[in-house]
């Protein structure tokens, strides 16, 4: 199932993922960038995939399913959905978790109005809201939908890298600061207080920790 809804300007931060790029996205994101540039080992981040992955999971930035092919699922055929703004994202990662048949929804979660689906158990949005349009304010849309598409008592999970008063190193910092020139990232106005403000806006409770540059995060409806 692939479904089309109609984007904004977060296009610009999703055309990087052409299918060349995504070849080589693990590699520079998981075993180069997260270890030396952003501090946050890519271990951490597989390790909130394994607590709080269910059996009823949306995968909002689908990537290339690293994560995902990772998990070790309780049941033989979990629903898994996959919403992406870049066609080769969603057919990256659908691949690589094929055996468990997973849907595909080509979708902005900064858009008015979401897909009529069933509610999720767990939604993982990992690495995706740094790459949104600025300001943080705006960015509230994205989990005021994510939240709308939340079972109660469901999880959002993930992280998401901050460029306020977050200590990096020169070459980090060059590089962020490119990427946010580039429409790549939108964090120039991201900060951890930032994060906790939208999320208290849009879920029961939630806990926010810091691994160096990326702010990890987990809430419930």
């Amino acid at each position: 199932m692939t479904q089309t809804i109609a984007t904004r300007d977060s296009q610009v931060g999703a055309a990087v993922y052409t299918k060349t790029a995504l070849k080589l996205y693990d590699f520079w994101v998981h075993g180069f960038s997260n270890h030396y540039l952003w501090n946050c080992p890519t271990e951490k981040l597989h390790a909130i995939y394994q607590r709080h992955t269910s059996n009823n999971h949306l995968e909002v930035g689908a990537g290339t399913g690293f994560f995902l092919k990772q998990v070790p699922f309780r049941v033989l055929k979990p629903r898994i959905v996959l919403m992406d703004l870049n066609q080769n994202t969603l057919e990256v990662a659908s691949k690589a978790i094929q055996h468990y048949q997973p849907a595909g929804i080509l979708v902005d979660i900064l858009a008015e109005n979401m897909p009529n689906l069933p509610a999720f158990d767990s939604i993982a949005f990992n690495y995706v809201w740094h790459c949104l349009p600025s300001p943080p304010a705006r960015k509230n849309i994205a989990f005021r939908n994510v939240a709308r598409l939340l079972k109660d008592g469901g999880v959002v999970f993930g992280a998401t890298l901050l460029m306020q008063d977050t200590p990096m190193n020169p070459f980090a910092k060059a590089l962020m600061k490119l990427y946010n020139q580039k429409g790549i990232f939108g964090n120039e106005a991201d900060s951890r207080e930032a994060l906790e403000s939208v999320l208290a806006a849009n879920f029961s409770r939630y806990e926010i920790r810091q691994e160096g540059a990326a702010a990890l995060f987990s809430a419930w409806k």
